[in-house]
């Protein structure tokens, strides 16, 4: 089979005294993300979508929260990762579409940031990721500005 089709999904808690990082970009906020590292929700569903498209299990087998080696590890590392495993069997990303899930901050503004920021990660022209913020509609703990979730799907292609 030529094509497969990963998805990913994360959700992290604000809190206070920490930098808000989605997708490798640092985004102006009074809090940001708790997590062992440094709980980028956008790069790590994107990573649980590349390890699933390929069938190398999820983020939390490669990089458990239970190893000290993660602590406050740069969410980067584990997508460049996740991608080079990939590229050993083969797999190469075609295109990415991520949705993050915000009640604030608002994040249109940064969406650009956050697109080129993937697109160079997994070395893809920018026009093959996009990237789409939605609101919690004040419902649940997203809605209530407690947490920040991102869902990612990835389409990858035997090279």
């Amino acid at each position: 089979m030529p094509f497969r089709v990963g998805s990913g999904h994360d959700t992290h808690r604000l809190v206070e005294g920490r930098p808000l990082i989605l997708g490798g970009v640092i985004i102006p906020h009074t809090k940001g993300l708790a997590g062992h590292s440094d709980a980028d929700a956008v790069l790590h569903a994107v990573t649980d979508a590349l390890l699933g498209a390929a069938a190398l299990g999820d983020i939390g087998d490669a990089y458990p929260d239970t190893d000290p080696k993660w602590k406050n590890a740069d969410s980067r590392l584990f997508l460049t990762e996740a991608l080079a495993k990939l590229n050993q069997l083969g797999w190469r990303p075609v295109n990415l579409d991520v949705t993050v899930f915000a009640e604030q901050p608002k994040l249109g503004h940064v969406k650009a940031a956050i697109r080129d920021s993937l697109a160079h990660l997994l070395n893809v022209p920018p026009d093959c990721v996009n990237v789409k913020a939605k609101t919690g509609e004040k419902v649940g703990h997203i809605g209530r500005g407690e947490a920040i979730g991102c869902h990612a799907v990835v389409l990858i292609e035997k090279s």
